[in-house]
């Protein structure tokens, strides 16, 4: 048997809000979509999920609230200059930072951000 991750799905409070902060990184996600009970994003076969909370209780039969770091999404930047860009470009909009950009240990430029459910959004070269 074969299998092919295909899609991430992040359950969120507030799809426009969600939608705006993914648009801050400089995905195109139409505003029609604000609205809507399931969003996408596909990039290159690739697809990032987004399910308002009312669905995941629909899929899942109920839903509790998450507490802790449980996954990373992790988003490839060109170079250090368009990383340190894009993360003041995001805190400049007012989402909130974890770590400003840095040079880890193992060789990256990172950073990590935080969307508006709280999960962590890592930056990196």
């Amino acid at each position: 048997m074969k299998v092919k991750l295909d899609m991430v799905g992040i359950v969120v409070k507030d799809m426009k809000a969600s939608l705006d902060f993914y648009r801050s990184l400089g995905f195109s996600i139409p505003e029609s979509s604000n609205n809507e009970p399931h969003a996408e994003i596909n990039q290159d076969g690739f697809r990032l999920g987004f399910d308002t909370v009312d669905i995941a209780k629909s899929v899942y039969g109920s839903w509790d609230e998450p507490t802790g770091h449980r996954i990373e999404l992790a988003f490839l930047c060109e170079s250090n200059e368009e990383l340190n860009k894009l993360y003041n470009q995001i805190i400049e909009k007012g989402y909130e930072s974890h770590k400003e950009p840095w040079d880890a240990f193992w060789g990256q430029r990172y950073a990590i951000v935080k969307d508006p459910d709280g999960n962590l959004i890592s930056l990196f070269v």
